[in-house]
């Protein structure tokens, strides 16, 4: 009996890894690798469509998750006990130069003249944002290398189509004695600027499958803890909140009992981060239009609360798919979700310039471009923003090590070459 026993267990655990591993096969994952001390975060996303088993090998702390295209490295602020020094306010963006390689692509980066008001959420209670007041945090790795490399040659182009642009702030540590402070060192920043910021919360437990980017809370109990204290950092301004990229979509690892407990946490984190900033526009995980059906990844986000405790959803963090693509996507997404009308979209814009690469090719692709500009004047329906989720020029892996600033790779992205 008792062998029968053990041999029952045995196939438990083999289902179980079978499970992980077709669920790592098949999605898009975000991989992030946090410094513990300097609070950078090193993001790596991927796609379904582009599969590849090999992965670069770096001798830093993140190690490159097995899956395809990476999201952000984004500087977590670290906590300042004095007022963090205030951003200039961010440029509009400027038009393409007569240099830049022209190309007919659908995904150019918008000049400002072409750009239209944004649709006004028909939500009761929370106002979009407005204008293309998005807040350019002060410190990024780009940042640093402009102001330390004036004279490169390559300096004009990186600094006025990249670092002159507002991207977003990850929050990858699980820091919960920490988080507010970090958190509001932005928030408070942007207020003051009277500009928007773009905030990523990242440490769900069983991140990236048990991955290459595990981490985040020890438990759900934990984390919603940690939720409740990046929430009392938003402040009263308005504040975009990219909530835990893949967490939805990438959830077909988990048993069901454990995808239930994750989805009603995150209901609860919407719930939380509207009650302390009723200003704060929160978007729910739609991953992108090369992974699940609008259908399944509906019902995913229905079961999440997302009709009642987030303003729409997010799609292509650190991919590749053209923006048209993207929209078309997550409108069939809402329409499947229901919910109130006044549910919106958010797309990650910042590497999609030439659409996805061929031949399954995901870290550091070449031939890859910036995509339209940060705005929320899209003059798309249904689509309150183009965002830069994942900072461009922070490598994947193959051109720098993961999570760097590549001057190389960002001049390349910049040039559309």
């Amino acid at each position: 009996m008792s062998g029968l026993r053990a041999q029952r267990r045995i196939e438990r655990a083999e289902r179980r890894r079978a499970r992980r591993r077709n669920a790592m096969a098949a999605a898009a994952s975000v991989v992030v690798a946090v410094g513990a001390v300097t609070g950078v975060v090193s993001a790596v996303t991927a796609d379904v469509d582009h599969r590849n088993t090999a992965r670069p090998e770096t001798g830093e702390t993140p190690v490159q998750g097995p899956l395809p295209a990476r999201p952000t490295a984004s500087r977590t602020p670290s906590a300042q006990t004095s007022a963090p020094r205030p951003a200039s306010p961010s440029p509009s963006p400027p038009p393409a130069s007569p240099s830049s390689r022209a190309r007919e692509s659908r995904d150019s980066p918008a000049s400002p003249s072409a750009a239209r008001p944004t649709r006004q959420s028909s939500g009761p209670s929370r106002a979009a944002p407005v204008g293309d007041g998005l807040y350019r945090h002060p410190e990024s790795q780009v940042l640093d290398w402009v102001r330390a490399n004036r004279d490169d040659p390559r300096h004009p182009l990186i600094k006025s189509r990249i670092a002159d642009r507002p991207a977003a702030v990850w929050f990858a540590a699980y820091d919960p004695g920490a988080v507010t402070a970090r958190v509001r060192s932005v928030t408070s920043a942007a207020e003051r600027a009277g500009r928007v910021p773009v905030l990523v919360p990242y440490a769900i437990p069983g991140r990236d499958c048990g991955g290459a980017s595990q981490g985040g809370a020890p438990d759900l109990g934990s984390y919603d803890r940690w939720i409740g204290a990046f929430a009392a950092g938003l402040g009263g301004g308005e504040v975009i909140v990219v909530l835990e990229p893949d967490s939805i979509a990438l959830s077909d690892c988990l048993s069901a009992g454990e995808r239930r407990a994750r989805f009603a946490s995150l209901a609860r984190a919407g719930r939380t981060l509207h009650a302390a900033n009723p200003r704060a526009k929160v978007y729910f995980d739609a991953g992108h239009s090369g992974w699940h059906s609008a259908e399944k990844q509906a019902a995913a986000l229905r079961a999440a609360g997302a009709r009642s405790h987030s303003d729409g959803v997010f799609t292509n963090v650190s991919n590749f798919h053209h923006t048209a693509d993207e929209a078309a996507y997550a409108r069939r997404v809402l329409a499947a979700l229901g919910g109130p009308p006044g549910l919106g979209a958010v797309i990650d814009t910042s590497r999609n310039g030439n659409g996805p690469p061929a031949g399954g090719q995901w870290c550091d692709p070449a031939g890859r471009a910036l995509g339209r500009a940060p705005t929320t004047r899209t003059g798309e329906a249904k689509v309150d923003a183009y965002l830069w989720v994942k900072l461009p020029g922070e490598s994947d892996g193959c051109k720098g090590a993961a999570g760097t600033f590549t001057p190389d790779y960002a001049y390349q992205l910049a040039r559309g070459t």
